[in-house]
C-alpha cells in the first residue's frame, strides 16, 4: 500500500510525473471528471483548515467522486479518546482513501501503518505539509517553466513553517537551486532542516533579517505568516508578527519576472495592494493545489489497484 506522508516519499521521477499529470488536468479537466466515480475519500481534519480541506474534498469531487468528512476533532471519536490507530482502522471500511490533518506530530504516520487504504498526510503539527509542498512545485513550474536555476527567497516564520521545511527539502534535489533565508533571529530555519538538507546536499544558502536587500536576487519569494497557533508564549507572537510586511514599495526593487507564493492564510505580511501585481500568484498556487491533488488521489488509487 503506498501512502505520502513525507515529500521525500516521493522519488524526483514520480515528483515529475504527478507535476505532468496535475497540468494535464489543468488542461483538460473533462477528461478526469469520472476518473473516481464510486470512489469516496475521508477527510480527516482534527485542525482547522480552509484551504487543504476544501481543495481535497473539491479534487474528489472533480474527478467524480464522493467525500465523508471529519471537520473537527470534537466531532469524531478521537473526543472521547480513541487513537489515530483504531481511528484509521475503522475508516478504511467505509473509504478508499484518506487525507488527514493532526496537530500532533506523526500522526498521518501512525495511520498509514494502520489502514488499508492509501493516507495522506494533509499536515501534521509543524512536521510535513506534502500536498502543499506539490502545489508549490507545480506553482513554480507553471510560473518558471522549471524547478532547477532559481533563487528561492523564504520569509518570514521559518522555524515552525512546516510548508518553508519541506518545500527546502523537495527542491534541494533539483540543480542549482540556492536558498535566502529571510527571518528574525527567533523564527531562523532550525539547525536540523540545515544540517539534514542543506550542509548534507552541499546546498548554497544564505541567511539574513533584510527583505530588502535580497529581494533584488530571487525568482521565487516564498512570504509565510508568523502562526500564532505555534507560540507558547503570546508575547513572543505580538513581538514578531509584524516582522516582514510585503508592499508595492518593497518590490520595486524586485525582478519583473518574480513569483510571489504564500501558502495561506495571509494576516498582514502582504500587503493587498499587491494582490493585482502579474508577480503575485499566491491565488494561483490556490487553484493549483486542487489539480495537484486530484493528481495524487488518482496515482495512489492506481497503485492501490482500486481504478
Amino acid at each position: 500500500m503506498r501512502h505520502l506522508i513525507d515529500i521525500t516519499d516521493l522519488s524526483v521521477e514520480e515528483l515529475d510525473e504527478l507535476l505532468d499529470l496535475a497540468s494535464d488536468i489543468a488542461e483538460n479537466p473533462k477528461k478526469y471528471q469520472e476518473s473516481c466515480k464510486h470512489k469516496k475519500l475521508a477527510s480527516l481534519f482534527f485542525e482547522p483548515s480552509t484551504r487543504t480541506r476544501l481543495s481535497f474534498e473539491a479534487a474528489m469531487f472533480d474527478l467524480g467522486g464522493n467525500v465523508l468528512t471529519v471537520s473537527d476533532a470534537n466531532s469524531s471519536s478521537a473526543s472521547k479518546g480513541e487513537s489515530v490507530a483504531d481511528t484509521a482502522k475503522t475508516v478504511s471500511c467505509y473509504a478508499d482513501i484518506i487525507a488527514m490533518r493532526h496537530p500532533k506530530e506523526g500522526a498521518p504516520f501512525v495511520a498509514s501503518k494502520n489502514a488499508s487504504i492509501p493516507v495522506i498526510n494533509a499536515g501534521d503539527g509543524g512536521h510535513n505539509h506534502p500536498t502543499q509542498t506539490l502545489t508549490d512545485l507545480l506553482t513554480i513550474k507553471r510560473e518558471k517553466g522549471r524547478l532547477d536555476n532559481l533563487t528561492v527567497g523564504f520569509c518570514g516564520d521559518l522555524k515552525f513553517g512546516r510548508t518553508v521545511h519541506s518545500l527546502i527539502d523537495a527542491l534541494s534535489r533539483y540543480t542549482n537551486i540556492k536558498f535566502v533565508l529571510i527571518s528574525p533571529e527567533e523564527l531562523k530555519l532550525p539547525s536540523y532542516v540545515k544540517k539534514d538538507v542543506l550542509a548534507a546536499n552541499n546546498l548554497e544558502y544564505v541567511q539574513t533579517a533584510d527583505l530588502e536587500e535580497v529581494i533584488p536576487q530571487l525568482d521565487i519569494l516564498y512570504m509565510t505568516r508568523v502562526q500564532r497557533e505555534r507560540f507558547f508564549n503570546e508575547e513572543d507572537y505580538l513581538r514578531l508578527k509584524d516582522s516582514y510586511i510585503l508592499t508595492p514599495e518593497k518590490l520595486k526593487k524586485a525582478k519583473e519576472d518574480l513569483a510571489i507564493l504564500h501558502p495561506l492564510p495571509r494576516v498582514n505580511e502582504i500587503s493587498v495592494a499587491i494582490d493585482e501585481d502579474p508577480r503575485a500568484c499566491y491565488f494561483k498556487q490556490v487553484l493549483n493545489g486542487k489539480f495537484v491533488r486530484m493528481a495524487l488521489i488518482l496515482t495512489l488509487l492506481k497503485e492501490a489497484g482500486t481504478l
